[in-house]
């Protein structure tokens, strides 16, 4: 069966602001901010001790004992606190975080709240529904950039635009921690005030609802809105992290609620934003198609009089690769450790961000002339641009494969062609690394390059597992439906595919110019029947035609038939190195 969690972030991708969250004290739990009732049993504690007395172990009961009531959350302020203003700063100390817990990251938005602004800041989370005082989630919003309608009273409510038009509305039910009026005990949890309800009742009936992080225990006039909203349009989902009390399953079974077993609050909208913005990098409409890109191309290809069109309309693409590719998805930080699945679906969310430029690129790369050179320079450049950062090795390493798919792509169309020349300038290519230190493209995009000579890193990819050389083996596999028009034949594409390889290998021997060199090799070096054919024609080439040499006339591994030589040499004791 489908997993639910896949089912909901596929429900909130296709219906954009459709669904609304209703969140409880479980999503602030891992900023550790008390719950309301947890703050009333504090402050009798307190109310206890000023009179001489303590309220342990059962504040509750004493409270009972001494006033012979129920414990109210407002009295207790008024006792304790006698102004506004004094009432004001008591409260801070329980949600708003001091020196210390700053810096040890308590009263924080968590990554839960950073995951739902993420949604919100695409639209596709409008409305949240909220038990909690707190204001992690209005924070959250307003560091993702956006500035939160926030409801908290009944007189809020009315002055309010209707949702339609807001950008995102945070409805606080029980109110807001700096405003006496908050709903905590149970008879104040008992009824809310008209206007709440009738808000209440548009959200419940008009959007879907995501559930997380509230038990529904204790706030019997939220149940009530709940049960009573007719309305099936969309599916209810609920996040449980236990098993479900009687009050939950009863609203579980009312919804026809699908639920989801979650590990905590964090995990979950951390998965769910993640699941939606893969969806969305799928799903992403582009302004043309491919098979149009293509032809557009190879029309500005055609003269030099379109050398302007032809820059635009490369940059232009290239800046859309850009833009898909800056968003949470493919962040190198605050995400959870790489394994086999995110590394897939972050690999295949990068080659269907760049579907439409592989297919220009290997035409390109077939019919370059000179003046093109630094068009495909450019885009090579703008696509392996990674400022310094810290991060996991995989996800580093994988901000430049946009980089390597072009080279690739561009190098199959070139080596296709014979264009060594060509494709000699693009493993030139100057590229901006980590602490503002200027590489060539052969020293940073091929696959082992990319993780720093860490070739494990990528090792899980989903289905190379047991390959040598696990991500030349996926770049090969991607890559032949790009060039089917130019290389309709399997085991020549390969062949093709090899000696794009052996060119880089021997380009990186070129410029670096050390016997003892490591060498970015790849699929070749196990496909030993293309390798020695390869490097047999190479050499061939080079005692035949000498300075002639289309290998020698382009410069790509060497100026002259000596040099050649010795890239080959150098590539040769590499490869056959045990190890």
């Amino acid at each position: 069966m489908i997993d639910p969690i896949h089912s909901l972030a596929f429900s909130i991708q296709a219906n954009r602001g459709v669904y609304a969250l209703l969140l409880g004290s479980g999503v602030s739990r891992a900023a550790k901010i008390p719950t309301g009732w947890e703050v009333t049993l504090d402050l009798i504690r307190k109310l206890a001790a000023i009179q001489g007395d303590t309220a342990d172990p059962d504040p509750e009961a004493w409270y009972r004992e001494k006033f012979r009531k129920e414990p109210d959350y407002s009295d207790l302020l008024e006792d304790l606190a006698k102004t506004p203003a004094e009432r004001q700063q008591l409260l801070r100390t329980y949600w708003e975080p001091s020196e210390q817990e700053r810096e040890e990251g308590d009263k924080q938005p968590t990554a839960a709240h950073h995951a739902i602004a993420a949604l919100a800041k695409q639209g596709f989370i409008r409305v949240i529904v909220t038990t909690n005082f707190d204001r992690l989630m209005e924070n959250a919003l307003r560091d993702a950039g956006i500035e939160p309608t926030v409801l908290s009273s009944p007189d809020q409510v009315l002055g309010a635009l209707p949702l339609i038009h807001v950008q995102c509305c945070v409805l606080k039910v029980h109110g807001d921690y700096l405003d006496t009026r908050i709903r905590n005990t149970p008879t104040e949890l008992e009824t809310y005030p008209e206007e709440f309800n009738k808000l209440l009742d548009r959200i419940f009936d008009e959007f879907g609802l995501i559930v997380c992080g509230w038990s529904a225990t204790w706030d019997k006039a939220l149940r009530a809105a709940i049960e009573r909203c007719p309305s099936r349009r969309f599916v209810t989902y609920w996040a449980i992290k236990d098993k479900s009390n009687d009050e939950t399953q009863l609203l579980i079974n009312q919804r026809k609620a699908e639920t989801i077993i979650i590990q905590d609050a964090d995990t979950f909208f951390q998965t769910v934003q993640q699941h939606v913005q893969s969806i969305e990098v799928f799903s992403r409409p582009h302004p043309l198609s491919i098979e149009a890109s293509v032809t557009t191309l190879e029309r500005y290809l055609s003269e030099p009089r379109y050398r302007i069109q032809l820059f635009n309309f490369v940059d232009q693409t290239v800046e859309r690769i850009i833009e898909t590719t800056t968003g949470e998805a493919f962040a190198v930080q605050g995400s959870s450790p790489p394994d086999g699945k995110s590394i897939t679906a972050r690999v295949r969310g990068y080659d269907a961000a760049c579907s439409t430029l592989l297919s220009m690129a290997t035409f390109g790369g077939y019919w370059a002339k000179e003046d093109h050179y630094s068009v495909w320079q450019r885009a090579l450049q703008r696509l392996s641009d990674v400022s310094a950062q810290d991060g996991y090795v995989v996800w580093l390493g994988l901000k430049r494969y946009p980089g390597t798919l072009l080279l690739y792509a561009l190098g199959l169309g070139a080596t296709e062609a014979g264009q060594f020349h060509f494709l000699g300038r693009m493993l030139e290519t100057i590229i901006n690394t980590e602490h503002a230190k200027h590489k060539s493209a052969v020293q940073v995009l091929p696959p082992f390059c990319l993780f720093s000579g860490n070739g494990d890193a990528i090792k899980n990819l989903e289905g190379m597992e047991r390959r040598r050389t696990p991500l030349s083996d996926w770049l090969h596999d991607q890559l032949k439906q790009y060039v089917r028009r130019l290389i309709p034949n399997d085991e020549k594409y390969t062949l093709i595919f090899d000696k794009l390889e052996i060119l880089i290998a021997l380009n990186h021997a070129f410029q670096i110019d050390d016997p003892w060199q490591w060498i970015p090799v790849g699929a070749f070096k196990y496909r030993y029947e293309n390798r020695e054919r390869i490097l047999q024609e190479i050499k061939m080439s080079l005692s035949e035609f000498q300075e002639t040499s289309p290998f020698v006339k382009s410069g790509i591994f060497g100026k002259t038939v000596e040099g050649c030589s010795r890239s080959v040499d150098i590539v040769e004791k590499f490869i056959r190195t045990p190890g």
